[in-house]
């Protein structure tokens, strides 16, 4: 069995049989180092991370790897305890060195051992993320990560997504369901910065039994600041970037004979675009009353429900009436310009019509206002006045 060792320094060396009196004052007492997991340790369970504790003085340098893999952490405020920033690494040998020194130049202790953390019996990792590795987006946009296997410990994987920006901002996750966590940032993102995000899934129980891995990584840009604004009463469209005016649009809007035929009114964010998409009247077939099946040019999503800012040759319409199946229909040059400077995330607000966008229909998620989206946190805390939620992982990862 390996054997920690524990070197003391500063200790007096005694030879000889007889008693001797030692004159003066006593010399105090190296400082001890306790380490979780214990040294010896082949069962260590990953979620609990490492802590480097001193007692009778303050750390020095805390070393520790898993494997040939340095662990990030921190101290704390009074320099007694050393905590990893994450969990650990299932199913790994790990080393740690520590010293630690007594007041006033005082004795020091130096630790050293190994620990193995348990092996994972089920795993779970990151299936998807939203948007992709080095993608440019508009100032709407959340991020969207997907798992492989349901989240019961929503917290501690919470916990374990850290998202960093170039221009700081307040943001919060919401699960959508028990495989989904959605990021918002309180107000929309700042233009022209940098943002990564990191899911630190190792060594994290997502539920019994069940670890990640593996962290999952990516970094994606916010772009130019472009907005639109759709008021189906007047049937114009206004897109502005940087808050100036670069386009206006005459459009024809849902004709809201039917509920499905209504253009919904809220906050849409830009989701995907296709020239040309197939669109297929719902709910009917082949040769029923207002069944359609026509390829569309220069098309923008806007929603789950089959919304879509597009070309249109009916330019008769636009600017005068609604008539269309509840999509946004543009002059074909215009729609062709708009979809050649969207991105995804690129916020569009619609006026005017009597069905609301739900904020669970596509990417309706700045429908909520910000006090009833961070109640979907796992980390959500109601108990203070000021609805206090964790925006980011606290310095480290651990209960």
């Amino acid at each position: 069995m390996r054997r920690a060792l524990v070197l003391l320094g500063g200790l007096p060396l005694i030879g000889g049989c007889s008693l001797v009196r030692a004159e003066g004052p006593v010399p105090p007492a190296p400082p001890t180092i306790a380490v979780s997991p214990a040294f010896d340790t082949d069962q260590a369970r990953p979620d609990r991370g490492l802590v480097v504790k001193a007692s009778g003085g303050k750390l020095g340098k805390v070393d520790a790897y898993a494997g040939a893999v340095a662990i990030p952490g921190r101290y704390d405020s009074t320099g007694t305890v050393w905590r990893s920033s994450w969990t650990l690494p299932p199913g790994v040998e790990h080393t740690v060195t520590a010293t630690a020194a007594g007041p006033q130049g005082g004795p020091t202790t130096l630790a050293m051992g190994r620990f193995r953390t348990r092996a994972a019996q089920r795993t779970f990792k990151v299936a998807s993320v939203s948007p992709l590795p080095g993608e440019t987006v508009g100032v709407g946009t959340p991020i969207i990560v997907t798992f492989d296997n349901p989240i019961r410990h929503k917290a501690a994987v919470e916990r374990a997504m850290e998202v960093r920006s170039t221009k700081p901002v307040e943001g919060a996750w919401r699960w959508t369901s028990d495989t989904e966590a959605v990021y918002r940032t309180r107000h929309y993102w700042p233009a022209r910065q940098n943002v990564s995000f990191t899911a630190h899934l190792s060594g994290v129980r997502a539920a019994p039994g069940v670890y990640g891995t593996a962290d999952h990584a990516l970094t994606f840009t916010i772009g130019r600041r472009q907005t639109s604004s759709v008021d189906t009463v007047t049937h114009q469209m206004v897109v502005r970037r940087d808050g100036a005016i670069v386009q206006t649009m005459a459009i024809s809007a849902g004709m809201a004979t039917t509920r499905e035929y209504t253009t919904t009114s809220g906050i849409h964010l830009t989701m995907e675009k296709g020239d040309p998409v197939r669109m297929i009247s719902p709910g009917r077939r082949k040769g029923d009353p207002g069944f359609y099946d026509l390829l569309i040019d220069h098309a923008v999503r806007i929603s789950n429900s089959g919304e879509y800012v597009h070309a249109k040759n009916n330019v008769w319409a636009q600017g005068r009436v609604n008539v269309s199946h509840g999509c946004v229909n543009a002059r074909p040059d215009q729609a062709a310009w708009f979809y050649d400077n969207s991105l995804r995330g690129d916020p569009v607000t619609i006026v005017g019509t009597d069905r609301v966008l739900e904020w669970n229909n596509g990417w309706g998620y700045w429908q909520l206002p910000w006090d009833k989206w961070v109640q979907g946190s796992a980390l959500y805390d109601p108990r203070p006045s000021d609805v206090w939620v964790a925006t980011k992982p606290p310095p480290h990862a651990l209960p």
